[in-house]
Parts: structure tokens; C-alpha cells; sequence
């Protein structure tokens, strides 16, 4: 299979992979540290478009196909893998939440400021009794009498990617005891509270917080729970670009270490047991790709992608991780150090087999659809 995109795609990704090596890769270490990304770069992603990405041409977006919005993805992964999870965060469940299920004055209030980067976003679904078992949310909505469309929401959410710096925050609540659905969530108001700071020993520069909701204000979006949680397959192939850029970057910086560095009068690259590792990797990292290339494209042909996406992200996923140990098993010492940014990648890359459903609720997935 070959990646057909159109020649706007492709100049848009030429400029991704421009900002990426300007303003991303350069400080990806000094977001690590700081564990987390300064205020001044989410206006430069909205300028990029990269925060449209999954939003039509006509509503003001960059109207990316499905594929070039994950090749999008995996070269900010090839950056700095936890500013790709933001990213795909934004676009597949916040923007593309909007888009599908937002009133018009919800998007005319709030879509502009969130493509520009003004609006910092953030979706609430985890919370400590609800995981891979998101019917177990038991965060409440309660309708406001006198404000329609209006609820206060009670609970606690956490695991939330970006919430302790979002202005808003897709919310997942219950509206009956059956029901779940979506809410729009201002930040700056008293029922909202962020509790802790949960810091995690990879794409620690995101931040991830736990937080509570006490009769907070929220805003209705009309849809169904499993209309919204649909998002998630877009959100998958997503996260699978995102493990191929972390596999692929690990790849490239072993590649060349093994070239140069020797060891018993040889190099590295010289060695079988080294050459089967980096064998392995390449035919894993292209199966990978393959795997996210066909879901992306049967997306863009309005095709069904719940076994697809589950393909994908669990292939590169996993693929990320194995990689990426094998590029610290080469690296030998040196990569269990901070000098070398295979240490980074390798702690990084375990988001993967988790974010947007763990693996073991992909294989679940596919089992589900191929014994259905």
C-alpha cells in the first residue's frame, strides 16, 4: 500500500516537520524537566493549523484526511511523543467533539479561540472506579432548572491529559443511571478543582492531573456516549502514529549509533546479534506503518474502523516498546542515560500500550469483531 495524499497535505507536512525540528525537538529535554510545555506553544500549534487538523476547510480548520492528520501526529511524535498525545488529544476529541456534536452557539463561542490555541483543551472521561471500564463513570449531571441546556456536574475525574493547564474540558458524566454523555466544562469557576498533579515517568511534560467537580456549571453537547466515545477510533490510529514516530525516532538514533560506535575492533553495526536487532525493528516499524496506513485510509473512505484502528494501535504500540528497549539494549550504558534520547523514548513509548484503551481492551476489540 502506497500513501496517496494531496499535494496541500503534503506541503502542510513539509512545514510540520520544519516546526518540529525549530520548535519542538530542540526543547523536548527542558519540557521533561519543567514536566511541562510552555503557555507560548499552544498558540504556535494553533498558527500551524495543528490544532484544526481534524476540523473542516468551511468551518475554519485544516481539513486534513485522516492520513496526513497521523503523519501529522507521528512527526510531532519523532519531536516530543507528549506534545503528539496533546495534539491528537485536541483534534480527535475535543475539536472533532465539537464539530460533530456541538450547538451553534457552542461553537461560535468557544471553536475560534480553540484552533487559535487560546482555549487550552483537555477530555475528561478516567475516573479512579472508571478506566477501560468507561460505563462505570459515575460522575453526575444534573440538569439546571432555570438555564436549559445547563448542568451541574459532581464527581471526580483523572489520568486527564493536559487538564491542569485546559480552560476547557470535554466532560464524560451520567444523566441518568443507563446514561452517559458530553459536557462542555469551564475551568475558571469555583466547582472546579484540580487536586493533584499525577506525574508519570514518561510524556511527563504533558499535564496530567486528577480533579473534582463540585456542582460545576457545565454545557450540554447533544450526543449520545456512544456517539461520543466513537471519537476514540480516529483517536486510536492517532496514538498508533504517535508509537510509530517514537519507534521510528529510536530507530533512526540507533541506526546511526551502531554505526559509529565499535567495540572489539568493530562497530557495532558490524555484529550479528546487533544486526538481528535492528532487523527486527525495521520490518516491525514498516508492518506498523502499514497496518496505520490501511485504517487511516479506510477511514477516509467513510468505512467502518473499530477493528482497524485496534490494528493499528496495538501493532505500533507494542512495536514502540520493543524498539525502543532494543535501542537501550544497543546503546548498552550509555542509554540507560540522560545523555542519550533513547531513554526518553523508551519511557515515553509505554503510554502507548495504554492511552485510548490499554491493549488488552484492543484485543478485546478484535476479538469482538471477528467473532461477532
Amino acid at each position: 500500500m502506497f500513501i496517496e495524499i494531496h499535494p496541500d497535505e503534503s506541503r502542510f507536512l513539509g512545514r510540520v516537520r520544519d516546526f518540529v525540528a525549530a520548535e519542538v525537538l530542540p526543547h523536548t529535554r527542558e519540557w521533561e524537566q519543567n514536566t511541562a510545555f510552555p503557555d507560548e506553544i499552544w498558540p504556535k500549534l494553533g498558527a500551524e493549523g495543528l490544532l484544526a487538523m481534524t476540523l473542516p476547510r468551511e468551518k475554519g480548520g485544516t481539513g486534513l484526511s485522516c492520513m496526513a492528520y497521523c503523519e501529522a501526529i507521528r512527526e510531532l511524535a519523532k519531536g516530543d511523543p507528549a506534545l503528539a498525545m496533546n495534539v491528537a488529544a485536541i483534534n480527535a476529541l475535543v475539536v472533532a467533539h465539537l464539530d460533530r456534536f456541538g450547538t451553534p452557539e457552542q461553537t461560535e463561542k468557544y471553536l475560534p479561540g480553540m484552533i487559535k490555541g487560546e482555549i487550552k483543551l483537555a477530555w475528561g472521561l478516567t475516573e479512579p472506579e472508571a478506566g477501560s471500564d468507561a460505563r462505570r463513570v459515575k460522575t453526575r449531571a444534573t440538569p439546571i432548572e432555570d438555564r436549559p441546556g445547563f448542568f451541574h456536574l459532581n464527581g471526580r475525574k483523572m489520568f486527564i491529559t493536559n487538564g491542569g493547564k485546559a480552560d476547557l474540558i470535554v466532560v464524560i458524566a451520567r444523566v441518568s443511571d443507563t446514561e452517559l454523555s458530553a459536557f462542555l466544562l469551564e475551568t475558571n469557576q469555583p466547582g472546579f478543582k484540580v487536586e493533584k498533579r499525577i506525574h508519570t515517568v514518561g510524556v511527563s511534560a504533558s499535564n496530567t492531573v486528577q480533579f473534582s467537580l463540585t456542582d460545576a456549571v457545565a454545557w450540554h453537547t447533544p450526543c449520545k456516549f456512544e456517539d461520543a466515545i466513537g471519537l476514540l477510533y480516529r483517536g486510536r490510529l492517532a496514538i498508533g502514529a504517535m508509537a510509530v514516530g517514537i519507534a521510528e525516532k529510536a530507530f533512526e538514533l540507533t541506526v546511526e549509533y551502531a554505526k559509529g560506535r565499535e567495540q572489539f575492533n568493530r562497530r557495532l553495526a558490524d555484529m550479528q546479534s546487533i544486526q538481528n536487532m535492528i532487523a527486527d525493528s525495521a520490518m516491525e516499524i514498516e508492518a506498523s506503518r502499514l497496518l496505520l496506513h490501511k485504517g487511516c485510509q479506510l477511514f477516509d473512505m467513510g468505512l467502518p474502523v473499530i477493528k482497524e484502528s485496534s490494528y493499528a494501535k496495538l501493532y505500533a504500540s507494542e512495536t514502540a516498546n520493543r524498539v525502543t528497549n532494543r535501542a537501550i539494549q544497543i546503546h548498552g550504558g550509555r542509554g540507560m542515560t540522560r545523555e542519550f534520547l533513547v531513554e526518553k523514548l523508551w519511557r515515553d513509548a509505554k503510554l502507548t500500550e495504554i492511552g485510548e484503551g490499554a491493549s488488552e481492551i484492543q484485543r478485546m476489540v478484535i476479538a469482538k469483531q471477528v467473532l461477532r
